[in-house]
């Protein structure tokens, strides 16, 4: 097994309804897994061979090895 790092971001939902998104590498970007989290929930996400964008819609913090970012709503 070939060892990858592979980055990580943690998602807190501030509010209900929050949207997370994984989207497709490739020269077709696609949608490929969503889930809707609810407030205080959190998801670990990682960007893989797979995955090449994580979409975040509503409020929510995203914390990643970058800092912390905040999403809000429209």
């Amino acid at each position: 097994m070939s060892e990858k790092n592979f980055d990580y971001v943690v998602i807190k939902a501030l509010d209900d309804g929050v949207n997370v998104i994984g989207l497709t590498r490739g020269s077709d970007t696609r949608f490929h897994h969503s889930e809707k989290l609810d407030s205080g929930e959190v998801m670990i996400a990682q960007f893989t061979e797979h995955t090449s964008a994580i979409k975040v819609r509503g409020n929510a913090k995203i914390y990643t090895p970058f800092g912390e970012i905040d999403s809000s709503k429209k």
